[in-house]
């Protein structure tokens, strides 16, 4: 009915254009300047019917990364976010990451600002965010990482499926880790 309401005529006065061979120019140009709404709209509509069409059960990926783990030259693999409190800090912890090929890469950001709720307030700090692509299955290990040679009490680590990409890549973060 949303979508309806949307071809709908500019006002309640206004009257449908005339049953003729010509059509009314200002209902046209209301129909031409909506018509790519109501196709994104539909579109988007698919997109949202799909992911929750394609879930799985027990283990919670969508098919895509279910075809993913089948595929014989790539692995699940997911996208880790920890933030840092310099520059120093984020080098350190990168190689130290790499050195154990608990990642295939890591891709360091400066000059971000964090604003956070710690100790009851609001909190600012500049930060630099690392950007680490790894292998579902080493998540706890990298986890485990982070929380042994991080400055912070708390750090922050969140991690994001990577549903594909570019096959070579995903091949390239398989080869360039540890198993386990």
């Amino acid at each position: 009915m949303a979508l309806l309401s949307l071809l709908r005529f500019p006002s309640a006065s206004a009257s449908p254009p005339p049953y003729s061979h010509r059509r009314n120019t200002a209902t046209t140009a209301l129909l031409r300047r909506r018509a790519p709404l109501v196709g994104a709209l539909w579109v988007l509509s698919l997109g949202t019917f799909t992911t929750l069409a394609c879930r799985t059960g027990s283990r919670g990926r969508t098919l895509h990364s279910t075809a993913m783990a089948s595929a014989s030259t790539t692995v699940p693999s997911i996208v880790v976010y920890v933030t840092v409190p310099n520059k120093e800090a984020g080098k350190k912890l990168s190689e130290s990451i790499i050195k154990e090929r608990l990642a295939a890469c890591v891709n360091r950001v400066p000059g971000i600002e964090s604003v956070y709720w710690w100790d009851g307030k609001v909190q600012s700090d500049a930060e630099e965010l690392l950007i680490i692509k790894t292998r579902e299955s080493l998540l706890n290990a990298l986890t485990e990482h982070v929380k042994a040679n991080h400055e912070y009490d708390l750090p922050e680590v969140i991690a994001l499926p990577i549903k594909g990409g570019n096959e070579k890549y995903l091949e390239w973060i398989k080869n360039s880790t540890r198993d386990e």
